[in-house]
């Protein structure tokens, strides 16, 4: 009897099995299809980015810049940044009368643009700017294929929504399902916002302008600033000098009236130390004299 009983329970099992591998097969087949769905309904979107640069050389700069404001405009397009230098390479001053100078300027100007354009009008842009140039320096085009890109981004948000779906159901406001669901709708608006920006960069391509003109010369009348020709004539200059040096002896002689005292101090006192040095050379004198005449003796 026990060995009927354990047979049955073997052969139960096997079937049980048999069955579970069976709806977890069908379970994966149904997921591999819808996902194969899904990939072949979203690799029908191409998804190419195109970036483009040109540098080139122009007759007047600023003018050019205005041309191609105007052509961005009639294309649909817009510019997202620009800036103009102009940079010294040389410059003098010579003198043209006593306070005036003519500057003369050699500069050098370069232009910065960069636009975007509708994808689409990309190439006749390129070609209108060439139109524009005295010559081209250099020109390239790059396309970045982001459809894959897209297509995961695509699929990974609808993972999300299908996730968020499935916590709801279960989620309370004291579970940490609630949390786990934010994280995950964050994730989902990163997802479609990276989409958006492809589909944006998709549409309208960037391309960056660098254009310069030949060297320009400008010259203009500017105030002197040497100042040492602004002094007076030479003259004038010797007259004020001795008005000056008379200006000063006089100042020093109002400087020694009021240290008359010290002055007088200091006489006396020279004379005095003199006086002692002549006495003690005189006994010197006297001494030798006399030692002299006693060897002799």
């Amino acid at each position: 009897m026990k060995r009927n009983i354990i047979a049955i329970a073997i052969v139960l099992t096997i079937f049980g099995c048999q069955n579970g591998n069976k709806k977890y097969a069908s379970a994966d087949s149904v997921e591999s299809n819808e996902l194969s769905k899904e990939i072949s309904d979203s690799t029908l979107t191409e998804k190419i980015i195109k970036t483009a640069d040109m540098r080139f050389r122009v007759k007047d700069v600023q003018q050019t810049k205005e041309q191609l404001s105007k052509t961005i405009k009639a294309e649909g397009g817009t510019v997202a940044e620009f800036s103009i230098e102009s940079t010294i390479q040389e410059t003098d001053k010579v003198k043209q009368s006593t306070d005036s100078l003519k500057e003369i300027t050699s500069y050098r100007t370069q232009g910065y643009l960069i636009a975007k354009v509708p994808s689409d009008k990309l190439d006749e842009f390129t070609n209108t700017i060439a139109k524009m140039a005295v010559f081209v320096d250099n020109q390239s085009m790059k396309m970045d294929d982001q459809s894959i890109s897209y297509l995961a981004n695509k699929l990974k948000a609808q993972n999300r929504i299908d996730a968020i779906e499935k916590i709801n159901k279960v989620a309370t406001k004291k579970s940490a399902n609630v949390e786990s669901s934010l994280y995950i709708k964050d994730d989902y608006v990163d997802k479609r916002i990276e989409n958006m920006q492809i589909d944006n960069r998709v549409k309208f391509s960037t391309i960056t302008l660098n254009f310069y003109q030949d060297n320009t010369v400008k010259t203009m009348v500017v105030a002197n600033d040497n100042l040492y020709d602004y002094r007076p004539a030479f003259i004038n200059r010797l007259w004020l000098g001795i008005v000056n040096g008379w200006t000063i002896f006089k100042e020093i002689i109002i400087a020694v009236s009021n240290i008359w005292m010290l002055i007088l101090v200091g006489v006396v006192v020279f004379f005095v130390i003199k006086h002692f040095i002549r006495k003690d050379k005189i006994a010197r004198e006297l001494a030798t004299k006399s030692l002299i005449e006693n060897n002799q003796v």
